[in-house]
């Protein structure tokens, strides 16, 4: 019934604001889950760097930084998390009565120099790494896996941004990031670990640096409210499979 009302709650701020925020909604053994792989995906993105010899691959810096994708399809156990009940209601009150897992990765940054994430919106890169960009606004769950606090670079997001479509997206020379020149600090929301925060792809928000002594760990899973084709090959872009249909859980069992 709490999670109800909270998610209730919440469905009103992402239709206003384009985030909500469902403090501890994943405590306990879907936490204990993400947490016990996202080592795997670190040692992964180091062995990636060490085969290609460098120290920087996409968005990935060696001990500062990793963007480790598709985990769950190299680790099924994720799938857990990604098709619950909880998900599948967050999904609901947010994107409507169907969604489908889109993309999931881990980000982590490095303890006490890492790095922080350009302001950007996820609909400006998939526009920007060639995908269609006429696209549905689709759906971001920021997972954090430790307590997500303003020292260890927690996510600040600009509160109505999302209304805007999407805006112009640089490459940084150094970072690899896509980001949008902004003058506004944002909302940081400093959130206790197992918490989700969700909000908008159209939504302007980034990161700062990790200046704590502990690695910060965070789980992203993306849902769409229909499959994202590209355009001219209508090519299926990343995942499509169904969470929800017609407000209902589909079951994989």
């Amino acid at each position: 019934m709490e999670l109800d009302r909270t998610i209730a709650d919440q469905a009103r701020s992402f239709a206003s604001d384009g985030y909500a925020v469902f403090p501890g909604v994943l405590a306990g053994e879907l936490l204990d889950l993400l947490r016990a792989q996202c080592d795997h995906f670190v040692a992964r993105e180091d062995a990636r760097m060490d085969e290609a010899g460098v120290d920087r691959l996409g968005l990935s810096h060696r001990g500062k930084r990793y963007f480790a994708n598709e985990c769950q399809r190299e680790q099924p156990a994720l799938r857990q998390m990604l098709f619950s009940p909880v998900m599948a209601a967050i999904c609901r009150a947010t994107l409507g009565p169907d969604a489908y897992f889109f993309f999931d990765q881990y980000v982590v940054k490095g303890p006490a120099r890492g790095m922080a994430f350009s302001w950007h919106q996820d609909s400006g890169y998939v526009a920007g790494n060639g995908g269609p960009p006429d696209h549905l606004p689709y759906l971001t769950c920021w997972c954090p896996l430790d307590d997500a606090t303003v020292e260890n670079g927690t996510v600040r997001v600009i509160p109505g941004s999302h209304r805007d479509g999407i805006r112009a997206h640089e490459r940084q020379q150094g970072s690899n990031d896509l980001a949008v020149a902004t003058d506004e600090e944002g909302r940081a929301i400093e959130v206790p670990a197992g918490s989700v925060v969700a909000f908008s792809s159209l939504l302007l928000h980034a990161t700062g640096a990790n200046h704590s002594k502990a690695a910060r760990r965070v789980y992203l899973a993306q849902y769409t409210a229909e499959a994202m084709l590209d355009r001219g090959t209508r090519h299926l872009r990343r995942n499509a499979i169904r969470l929800l249909q017609d407000g209902e859980q589909v079951s994989f069992a």
